[in-house]
């Protein structure tokens, strides 16, 4: 059975599941997760945690001697997997796929990893754990939901965060809930249950904004400048080269401009995003930005960015990250853009 994070407490509660597999990319919310699992686990009467990482290389005959072994003592123990790739071998899947018709009551299973491809939940060593158990599923959280997100932990920590307060961090740590749950609980000892403003957070806080590079494209079709610049700076810290970005930026940009061709000759939105393999999800962001920019324009930032890219294969005297702000900007306001010269030398 799939929850989300934020049902589980809720879920463990009522049961605890013999069967818990744990997979996402979001560090917080998975190790929160495994937490509250094992803490439910411990008050249930399960002391002994064993813990093994398997690849597709992994000898899954450890796990069966260990989950089937009789205890003088009988002990009610957790057996935690992470999967390190995501991959599982032909021995494990059978193995895992048996063991769902098997379970014993004084053992619970945990299977943990990255975020699994679509293919592998569709595996039958998954589905028959899932049905005997939860499938925690671990996704980002983003915009609203984040917001409420953090005024909740805020809560829990016995402090309330002004509407100011609540963006400030929103637009420093988005990206990186660890961070923000670590400056909450900072704020927790210093100011026990009081409502800070914007000063006191902006005093206090330090900015751990962690963004991946494909957040970035979003950031660019909405036209959020303020953030777009944050979230290159904080990948500029992170030790992504303005190399790596290129070659995204291109390719979005270069659909954008597809997008704006095919519109032009009269195809339908809706099914130029199918084909394109844009998700329904998605599509409002795409709209505003077709809305919002002009086939020219495109075409200048495309003309930038190969500029951009030529600057920083022969000279590392510019400011790659400014560089390529010039170019997302010119997506929108290539006719501003364009009567500037590229060269933003780095002082």
């Amino acid at each position: 059975m799939r929850i989300y994070h934020n049902k589980l407490s809720q879920s463990l509660h009522k049961e605890l599941p013999l069967v818990c597999l744990v997979f996402g990319d979001e560090p917080w919310q998975k190790i929160d997760s495994l937490n509250q699992i094992k803490q439910q686990a411990k008050n249930q009467g399960f002391e002994e945690v064993i813990q093994y990482s398997a690849d597709d290389k992994f000898d899954w005959q450890e796990v069966h001697n260990e989950y089937f072994a009789m205890s003088l003592f009988a002990s009610r123990k957790v057996i935690e997997i992470e999967l390190v790739n995501g991959k599982i071998s032909e021995q494990g899947g059978k193995f895992l796929t048996e063991l769902a018709s098997q379970l014993i009551p004084d053992n619970i299973l945990i299977i943990h990893g990255n975020k699994l491809d679509t293919r592998v939940t569709k595996k039958k060593w998954f589905t028959s754990l899932d049905k005997q158990g939860i499938y925690v599923a671990i996704y980002d959280i983003e915009g609203h939901h984040l917001h409420q997100w953090l005024n909740q932990q805020a809560r829990q920590s016995g402090l309330r965060l002004s509407q100011d307060a609540t963006h400030y961090l929103v637009t420093i740590l988005e990206g990186n809930l660890l961070a923000m749950s670590q400056e909450l609980e900072k704020f927790a000892m210093l100011y026990p249950n009081q409502q800070l403003e914007l000063e006191q957070v902006e005093a206090l806080s330090i900015k751990q904004a962690k963004f991946n590079p494909f957040q970035l494209v979003d950031t660019l079709l909405s036209a959020n400048f303020k953030k777009l610049m944050l979230m290159l700076e904080s990948l500029s810290h992170d030790g992504v080269h303005a190399s790596q970005l290129i070659w995204i930026l291109h390719k979005e940009i270069s659909q954008l401009a597809q997008m704006h061709e095919a519109l032009n000759q009269g195809e339908d939105f809706n099914g130029l995003c199918k084909s394109l393999r844009i998700w329904d999800k998605r599509k409002p962001v795409y709209q505003q930005a077709i809305n919002n920019t002009k086939l020219s324009n495109i075409y200048i930032a495309l003309s930038r960015l190969a500029d951009v890219d030529q600057q920083i294969k022969s000279s590392s005297d510019f400011d790659d990250m400014l560089l390529l702000t010039d170019v997302c900007i010119s997506v929108f306001h290539g006719e501003v853009t364009n009567q500037l010269s590229i060269n933003y030398v780095n002082h």
